[in-house]
């Protein structure tokens, strides 16, 4: 029996308990209960039963009741050890202060009381080892002057329980309506396991003898999560579910879906058991300069003759501070009237009117081009932390306004991405570029890359739903996500220089897309959610736009002939010596 279960999602799910120990000819446990932070509120109800009988009313409202939603559960199911059988004294435990709910549950039991002074600052209620670990906990928390669970040093927060850990076994979780905190017992007498699960999925179910929890029941999107138990739950379903053991003294950090740190009790900390950082860090590597030689070749087929068409190509590589373009020509296969343009985002278009006759169409674009986009991040010392909302002025605004616009979509698809977005916001405290580093890497790691899997019309929706796609389909969805937070972001078409080939990154054998956001004080970075890396001497730029459509590298209209066609497209990208 899993007699501690918690639960932290990357947005409200609503999940159904099934409360298998109560059924009929089962030995009851001694109790259970369950908080949680309905619609992501600081407040927690807590529904909770001692002496709970089969069929009790309480059981089934956690298995059928559509409110009982939350990105935040806590669950325990008691073997009483300390103190009689009554509500004072089952599990999880709820206390105000500094205006949010605060939760524990714990695994295992204290040799002895914990002492909390002549005079403490938090009383128990009840008569549990489990409560006073709690006012013990708090009470320090209120000492050093933190309001919440990120405030505190997760080495601080290991050293506490670690000193707590001497008098008895001591697995718990503690949350305070965003961070969930784990910590396994030090001697291993009581064991946590972390089970991380990735969408898509359209059923989850996870379950032992006496507990069966479904995540889909109520039909909600699935979401990222991490499950938190004292035993490894058997699953059914689509969901990729990965469980880990945490090691004896270690404390995890949990935040909206996502481990954002790791310590370790001083006693067990060790060369091989180094805490984590519990933020994203900017990048500070500078980049060399380099210099590529580019061959763009596209071949088009035709079942027909083309007797008359206009063509538009965009496969100029941008001019400007963070590259320069040293030379460059195209050369099509049949002839025709060119004539160079700017278009209204800067970048450098051929249009091209063909009135001869062809079935094939070959163009080759030529480019010398140094990359100087040396360190993508360049941050004066001394500047102050962004955040979201950013305070745009009025002008910028208006200026930003077609890079600020989020797709057209359903409301309630919109509203999803929303709080798909919102996640990754709270998770970073509203950091702007915690935010959007946080964002690039989540997308290469829990979106798979499929060729094939989606088109040209797959919208951003269709990409979060599914985990999977292409370039393209990451950079739409990446931007459809920034807009959302009023972040300004574009669509960026060009090249990339992979190195050696592996399944996770996205090869240069065709124009490559990523996406450029306009920071405050900094202008347009790029950031590739494809390879999970920022854009420096790697990425060479050929277009910018609102989307796909304004930065294509070669489009047309045939006006007469033509029919069904093929297209080939070649890259190669290759460093000069």
């Amino acid at each position: 029996m899993p007699n501690l279960l918690a639960m932290s999602f990357e947005g409200e799910l609503a999940p159904s308990f099934d409360l298998l120990c109560l059924a009929p000819g089962r030995r009851a446990p001694d109790g259970w209960g369950i908080g949680y932070y309905p619609g992501g509120e600081l407040a927690a109800p807590v529904l909770k039963e001692p002496v709970p009988l089969a069929g009790s009313i309480r059981s089934e409202l956690v298995k059928s009741w559509d409110h009982l939603a939350s990105p935040l559960f806590v669950l325990h199911i008691r073997d009483a050890t300390w103190g009689p059988i009554t509500d004072a004294n089952t599990q999880p435990f709820a206390r105000s202060f500094v205006g949010r709910d605060w939760l524990i549950a714990h695994s295992g039991s204290l040799r002895e009381q914990l002492d909390l002074g002549p005079s403490p600052r938090f009383e128990p209620v009840g008569s549990t080892d489990t409560e006073r670990v709690f006012c013990s906990l708090l009470a320090e928390i209120a000492r050093h002057g933190h309001r919440s669970l990120g405030d505190v040093p997760p080495e601080t927060l290991a050293a506490w329980l670690g000193a707590i850990n001497q008098k008895g076994s001591l697995s718990l979780v503690l949350a305070d309506g965003l961070d969930l905190v784990a910590y396994a017992d030090r001697e291993g007498a009581s064991e946590l396991h972390v089970g991380e699960i990735t969408p898509p999925y359209e059923e989850a179910v996870f379950s032992d003898a006496d507990l069966a929890i479904d995540l889909t029941r109520r039909g909600m999107t699935a979401k990222r999560g991490l499950l938190v138990s004292s035993t490894p739950l058997a699953h059914e379903g689509g969901a990729r579910v990965s469980w880990r053991k945490l090691l004896p003294g270690e404390l995890a950090v949990i935040r909206l879906g996502a481990l954002r740190a790791t310590a370790f009790a001083p006693s067990v900390a060790g060369s091989e058991r180094r805490s984590s950082a519990p933020r994203l860090a900017l990048p500070r590597s500078r980049a060399r300069v380099r210099t590529y030689s580019i061959r763009h070749r596209t071949v088009y087929e035709y079942q027909r003759p083309v007797e008359r068409s206009a063509h538009v190509f965009r496969l100029t590589p941008a001019h400007d501070r963070h590259q320069s373009l040293l030379a460059h020509q195209l050369q099509l296969s049949v002839e025709g009237e060119a004539f160079d343009f700017d278009d209204a985002f800067g970048n450098t278009v051929r249009k091209v009117l063909l009135d001869s006759t062809y079935d094939r169409l070959v163009i080759e674009a030529r480019s010398t081009v140094e990359a100087r986009d040396t360190e993508p991040l360049s941050i004066h010392p001394r500047r102050t932390r962004a955040t979201i909302p950013i305070a745009w002025m009025p002008w910028q605004r208006q200026l930003l306004q077609p890079f600020l616009l989020p797709p057209e979509l359903p409301q309630t698809q919109l509203e999803e991405l929303f709080e798909y977005a919102m996640s990754f916001v709270r998770r970073n405290d509203y950091d702007l570029f915690d935010t959007l580093l946080d964002l690039n890497s989540t997308l290469h790691r829990e979106y798979r890359y499929t060729p094939g899997a989606t088109h040209l019309g797959t919208t951003a929706w269709e990409v979060y739903e599914a985990r999977r796609g292409v370039c393209q389909d990451f950079t739409n969805l990446f931007i459809c996500l920034a807009r959302m937070l009023s972040v300004p972001a574009r669509y960026a078409c060009g090249y990339v220089l992979t190195g050696p080939r592996d399944e996770r990154r996205a090869m240069g054998d065709a124009s490559h897309a990523w996406v450029q956001v306009y920071l405050p004080e900094i202008g347009w970075k790029g950031f590739d959610p494809t390879n999970g890396s920022l854009t420096q001497t790697e990425h060479v730029r050929v277009a910018v736009g609102r989307n796909y459509v304004d930065a294509t590298p070669t489009s047309g209209t045939i006006y007469v002939g033509g029919g069904p066609e093929r297209m080939s497209v070649d890259v190669r990208m290759e460093e000069a010596g």
